[in-house]
């Protein structure tokens, strides 16, 4: 349909960098094969950044859109205009641009016959990126013109990627006593500063083991965040896993502050206060101008005082856990019982927790609150906590009132897991029949935490030795809480004990008691 395109002999393309094996996927979209032809031989051998050109060909406005629909990672299109109807390019852009929503792919319009297509209405009525006439692009002129495209595409793809990493960090920010929030916050940096420096996503972001109590006592480098190769590496030990050039690097960067720009990489290290380091180890970077390093050392700078505060926040919340299972130890031993025993109810409630369904944080919060249940035995006389034999009727009046007890000391608290505890501490002696005290609650009028944390309790005391009896045999203690689901026990947290019943009995192995 339109008039054949003729390249002027012209030079050739300027020598660029290596070819990665890495890709720049163009689509060309025409209804003569000649086009396809020309514009091929033109662009061979072409790249970009060092990434070479990927060419794929529809030959119909149809076609592109089919394309287009299955492949959103196309970097740019060169379109025709007039195909199989004399607007079908022009309907291509508009299909990518309200029905895929597509705003980063590049469209170059190419036509022809530009009377059929005015340039200034399509360009003011059409979102598109460049407007030519076949007659006009030459060899060199086709080549800039793939160049600056790629170059528009390269920055918009940059400009996303940082912004999905600016909502990680800001997301990991908001809630930052979630218990894998610091995590969050490392991938979100990673993202946003290999996008911010046009690198590869070959990126991993490692901390030094300093005198927190969060961290390794020897200071071995942990593992938090990592993408690209490095992925694999998360979770796992520095030393155990990363290769031994890479961790020469960060060895030298855990001694210092600042950052060290190295031939293909750049090393990023940032220490707190309180002498813990962190370190940010990025392969395959550009070549930084003075521009690039000092947006880095302003991003390190905002990026350490972040860390800094999401530690302290992290290290504040694992105070907060060892006063906890502390003062349930206390009582413990109080009444010659072991502190393995908060331990134990702790991790077994959690389990519980999650198997009938509550979330994840919530199950937490069970698991930190639950070390507290017995924290009004404090109050209770040792002639009576103690008694090796049974409790008399006014002894046992008495030994009730550690519920009550429990509730009173820890109700007033507005931190979220003390108040847990006052729910624990007040109803776990609660029945589903309502024959328990101190308030003989029914059914679901007892707080699911205290439900939770009463089969945790009563299934590990039955199989523990305690001053006035010996532990049971595990039959006997199974066959117990059975014979009362639906009676003492919520017949849900019943049946979700015997359902995670082996990874119950894991955690009572971990946490045996000492002799």
């Amino acid at each position: 349909m339109d008039d054949d395109l003729v390249f002027a002999e012209e030079s050739d393309a300027t020598e660029q960098e290596p070819v990665s094996t890495e890709i720049w996927k163009v689509l060309v979209v025409d209804d003569e094969p000649d086009i396809h032809t020309v514009t091929k031989i033109a662009l061979s051998g072409s790249e970009f950044l060092g990434r070479r050109l990927e060419l794929s060909h529809a030959y119909s406005g149809a076609e592109a859109k089919s394309f287009l629909t299955e492949q959103a990672d196309i970097a740019v299109v060169l379109l025709d205009v007039v195909m199989e109807t004399d607007d079908a390019g022009l309907s291509v852009v508009e299909y990518v641009r309200n029905n895929l929503h597509n705003q980063n792919i590049r469209i170059v319009l190419r036509t022809g016959n530009p009377g059929q297509a005015p340039e200034r209405r399509v360009i003011t009525e059409y979102d598109i990126n460049d407007y030519k006439e076949k007659s006009e692009l030459t060899a060199q002129k086709l080549f800039t013109l793939m160049h600056s495209a790629l170059r528009s595409y390269r920055d918009i793809i940059a400009i996303e990627r940082n912004k999905h990493g600016l909502e990680a960090v800001i997301g990991a920010s908001a809630d930052i006593f979630e218990r894998r929030s610091v995590h969050q916050f490392a991938h979100g940096v990673l993202e946003q500063l290999t996008a911010l420096l046009h690198t590869g996503e070959d990126a991993a972001l490692f901390e030094h083991n300093g005198i927190s109590a969060m961290l390794d006592e020897d200071g071995d480098l942990k593992i938090l965040a990592a993408t690209g190769s490095f992925s694999q590496y998360v979770g796992h030990a520095a030393d155990d896993s990363i290769p031994e050039p890479v961790m020469a690097d960060l060895e030298i960067a855990a001694k210092q502050d600042g950052f060290m720009r190295l031939r293909d990489r750049i090393v990023i290290s940032f220490r707190s206060k309180f002498g813990s380091a962190s370190i940010l180890y990025l392969t395959g970077v550009e070549t930084l101008s003075n521009l690039d390093l000092g947006l880095l050392e302003l991003f390190a700078r905002n990026v350490s005082i972040a860390f800094e505060n999401l530690r302290l926040h992290e290290d504040l919340e694992e105070t907060q856990r060892e006063i906890v299972y502390m003062l349930g130890e206390a009582v413990e031993t109080r009444s010659r019982e072991t502190g393995n025993h908060v331990k134990r109810v702790a991790e077994i409630s959690k389990v519980l927790a999650l198997q009938i369904g509550l979330p994840s944080e919530e199950a937490e919060v069970v698991k930190l609150a639950s070390p507290l249940h017995d924290v009004g035995k404090i109050g209770i006389p040792d002639a009576i906590l103690n008694k090796p034999g049974r409790h008399t009727t006014d002894e046992f009046e008495v030994m009730k009132t550690h519920a009550e007890l429990g509730a009173q000391m820890l109700t007033k608290s507005r931190r979220r897991v003390l108040k847990a505890g006052a729910v624990i501490a007040g109803q776990h002696h609660e029945k589903w029949d309502g024959s328990g005290y101190p308030a003989g609650k029914t059914g679901d009028d007892i707080h699911v935490y205290g439900r939770i944390t009463a089969v945790a309790d009563v299934f590990d005391a039955l199989g523990s030795d305690r001053c006035y009896k010996k532990a049971w045999p595990l039959k006997d203690t199974l066959d117990f809480i059975k014979e009362r689901r639906g009676k003492d026990f919520d017949p849900t947290v019943v049946d979700a004990l015997f359902d995670k019943l082996e990874e119950v009995l894991t955690i009572r192995d971990i946490y045996k008691d000492t002799a």
